[in-house]
C-alpha cells in the first residue's frame, strides 16, 4: 500500500481502466470505460468529481459521483453518487501510483450491489509491454493474487 501523500493533482484528468476484476466491465456490454477526475469543492471539503464514463450499444454513458478523500494523504476515498445514486456510496483506495509511467493499482470495497475488486487504471488507453510488465510485477508484490482481465 502507497503511504506516500498524493496530490489530487496528480489524480485529476482522465484514466483508462486497463484491467479489472469488476462485474460490470467483464460482461461485455460496456466498453472502454474511463476515470474522469475534477477537483472541486463540496461541502467545505476538497475532493473530486468522478465521472466514469464507458459505450454501451454504441453510444457514451457516464455515472457521476464525488469522491471525498477519508485520509490525508489522499489515498482512501468514499464516492457518493449523484442524483437518484446519491443514495449509495462506496469506498476505495489508491494501493499504487506511478507517477512516470502514470498508472495506479485500486481497491474497492465491497457493496450492497457489488463485490470487492480491483482496477489498475493509466493515463494511456494501451500501455507498452514495459508498462504491463512493470504492472505485473507490482501486482504480484502487493499479493494481488485475484485474476485481473485485460478492458477494451
Amino acid at each position: 500500500m502507497t503511504h506516500e501523500k498524493i496530490n489530487l493533482q496528480t489524480l485529476e484528468g482522465k484514466w483508462h481502466i486497463i484491467l479489472s476484476n469488476f462485474p460490470m466491465w467483464l460482461k461485455g456490454d460496456k466498453t472502454t470505460p474511463t476515470f474522469n477526475y475534477k477537483i472541486a469543492e463540496k461541502d467545505g471539503t476538497w475532493g473530486l468529481i468522478d465521472e466514469v464514463k464507458y459505450t454501451q450499444n454504441g453510444r457514451i454513458k457516464s455515472i457521476n459521483g464525488f469522491d471525498k478523500p477519508l485520509n490525508s494523504e489522499n489515498t482512501a476515498f468514499e464516492w457518493r453518487g449523484n442524483g437518484l445514486l446519491s443514495l449509495l456510496s462506496s469506498k476505495w483506495q489508491i494501493l499504487y501510483v506511478d507517477t512516470t509511467d502514470q498508472w495506479a493499482i485500486i481497491y474497492f470495497e465491497k457493496t450492497l450491489f457489488t463485490p470487492k475488486g480491483y482496477d489498475v487504471i493509466c493515463r494511456e488507453k494501451q500501455p507498452n509491454m514495459l508498462i504491463m510488465k512493470k504492472i505485473e510485477e507490482k501486482l504480484s508484490k502487493l499479493k494481488i493474487h485475484e485474476k485481473l482481465k485485460k478492458i477494451v
